[in-house]
């Protein structure tokens, strides 16, 4: 482990007047450079009509509103598809559709995306129009399958396309080939609220609206756009950046979605005080739980319904799948951890990449078991679990500067054949192998990262915003931080390191966690507490000095406010 400090550009720049010392150095250190930066006004958006073919699919969606036409929106099963969803749905009834329904498919029953059999169950509803959301930029023969049925696809997706598009009637998707949307990071959320705006305007164009039929404020769903958002953990541009910012403000407004402000009562959270670290560990976990375990369409109804008593009745439900989805990552996790174990004792030290399986996994966990083992051992890690027909479904994380879809793609070409499908981002994908296909898909993906990494193992390093003073423990300081973001993937929440003094420690949560008494080590400032979550095992470092990497928060407890250090790594120092 490496902690390196960020270097903070000197650069003169048009910040606010009104920013803190600390603000300007850590919006410096994060590339912004202007007011907008700051302030993440609504404005600074980029157009909707720089996305490829968004006119022509507002048209066609518009059509089919004004026409009383039928649409069928198909999403994905993880939160940013269930925020899609909704979205959709909401808007496109707010809009003026009259016929408007979702399907979620089953990850058990038809897997991922607008597979063939997916039509086939669609095909029920006599849909004019699918509306795909977070998904369909791979899928061809589902597309192929429902023209053959009469059925109109619309494709809005982000992930990252194939050599061939789907014959869709328009492909509403940044990451397509020859558009020229400035921002590539937008969520499946994000392309379907562009996509909701672009059609508001071809129906204003219409004279749709009027004494009767209000222009709807689109910017009330963006509570729903920063869940997505956040949860699917793309970067925060100032794109996203603003739609997550005005989510939240939505969120904390007592007009806010009452699905995601009973998910975030259920699991601790003020909605009132919530920041996008909430959503991202708090409240899209409960979501995704729906679809990890059981049926989508839970979490889909919970962010439909205006009764905030059935909201949270359906939050509770979801919280209890969430217990069981942590239940079976446990199990799964430690026999993980005994496999890579084997593992290194025959090996002599783990190879460049994991890909791990197990008869007993759970498919609506395993990207969850990637991304811990990932984390434990900063390697690119794949966890596959059984599927039907004798394939295996495989869940990939990745490591900062290895394109993890991009891998499986060459692997692909190299190996023909060795792999069914695949599909995913830089940082995440998923695949289907045959389960006799494992072993030899282990032994191309290894060297495929071995020749993009080399052999030497990779050194996890910790980026630093540098040392916090001692004067800045306090509580001001701590609520500023946490509101000055949003933070997340691509502008991260403020980490600073140093040296302290021990002052006192204590296990919590029967020995997992670890709660230290600490003080500047030179003694400058009133002591503070530091928490850190699953690090009971480094109780017993020996000697009273350690240092840390931490962030500065605020801890709520019976009303009570106070600053603390959320310990993110720490080194006894004897």
């Amino acid at each position: 482990m490496v902690i390196r400090r960020r270097p903070t550009p000197t650069a003169s720049v048009l910040m606010p007047p009104d920013l803190s010392p600390l603000l300007r150095r850590l919006y410096l250190a994060r590339g912004v450079r202007d007011e907008q930066g700051c302030r993440l006004p609504l404005s600074a958006l980029h157009p909707a009509r720089s996305l490829r073919d968004i006119d022509r699919a507002a048209q066609r969606l518009a059509e089919l509103v004004t026409g009383g036409g039928s649409i069928l929106v198909v999403g994905d099963y993880d939160a940013d598809g269930a925020t899609g969803s909704a979205l959709a749905v909401r808007a496109l009834r707010t809009l003026g559709a009259a016929r408007v329904s979702y399907l979620v498919p089953s990850r058990f029953a038809f897997g991922y995306g607008l597979s063939p059999a997916v039509v086939e169950a669609a095909r029920d509803w006599g849909p004019d129009l699918i509306l795909t959301v977070d998904n369909g930029i791979a899928a061809l023969e589902g597309v192929a399958r429902a023209r053959e049925l009469g059925i109109q696809v619309l494709v809005t997706d982000h992930h990252l396309p194939g050599e061939v598009l789907p014959d869709a009637v328009a492909i509403v998707n940044p990451n397509q080939p020859g558009d020229t949307f400035a921002s590539k990071h937008l969520a499946g959320v994000g392309v379907v609220f562009y996509l909701l705006a672009a059609l508001r305007a071809r129906l204003r164009d219409l004279g749709w609206f009027g004494p009767e039929r209000q222009v709807p404020n689109l910017a009330d769903f963006l509570d729903l756009v920063a869940l997505g958002t956040v949860a699917d953990v793309v970067t925060l541009d100032l794109n996203n950046r603003i739609l997550v910012e005005r989510g939240l403000k939505r969120i904390r407004s007592s007009q806010g979605n009452p699905g995601i402000r009973a998910l975030l009562t259920v699991s601790g959270c003020d909605p009132n005080r919530a920041v996008a670290r909430d959503l991202g560990f708090q409240a899209g976990p409960r979501l995704n739980a729906a679809g990890r375990l059981e049926d989508m369409s839970l979490g889909v109804e919970c962010l439909l319904t205006d009764d905030p008593d059935r909201a949270l009745a359906i939050a509770r439900q979801l919280d209890e799948l969430n217990r069981r989805r942590r239940e079976i990552e446990n199990d799964m996790k430690q026999e993980a951890e005994a496999a890579l174990a084997a593992l290194h004792l025959e090996a002599g030290g783990l190879p460049p990449a994991l890909c791990l399986f197990e008869p007993g996994w759970h498919q609506g966990v395993i990207g969850i078991l990637a991304a811990r083992v990932r984390e434990r051992w900063h390697r690119p890690a794949i966890a596959f679990a059984p599927g039907d027909e004798g394939l295996l479904r495989g869940s990939a994380r990745s490591v900062e500067g290895l394109h993890i879809r991009d891998l499986i793609d060459a692997v692909d070409k190299r190996q023909p054949g060795l792999i069914v499908r695949f599909g995913g981002h830089a940082m995440a994908a998923g695949l289907t192998l045959a389960e006799a296909a494992l072993e030899p898909f282990r032994q191309a993906f290894c060297q495929a990262v071995r020749d993009e990494l080399g052999d030497a193992p990779l050194v996890r390093e910790i980026l630093s915003d540098g040392e916090l003073p001692p004067q800045a423990f306090d509580l001001a300081t701590a609520q500023a931080l946490r509101h000055a973001g949003p933070w997340g993937k691509g502008f991260p929440e403020p980490l600073f390191d140093g040296i302290f003094r021990v002052l006192g420690r204590k296990r919590l949560g029967n020995g997992e966690h670890l709660r230290l008494h600490l003080r500047a080590e030179n003694g400058v400032g009133l002591p503070i507490e530091g928490i850190g979550f699953r690090r009971g095992d480094q109780h017993d470092g020996a000697g009273d000095r350690v240092r840390l990497a931490y962030r500065l928060d605020v801890n709520e407890f019976r009303g009570e406010f106070k600053p603390q250090l959320i310990l993110e790594h720490l080194e006894w120092i004897e």
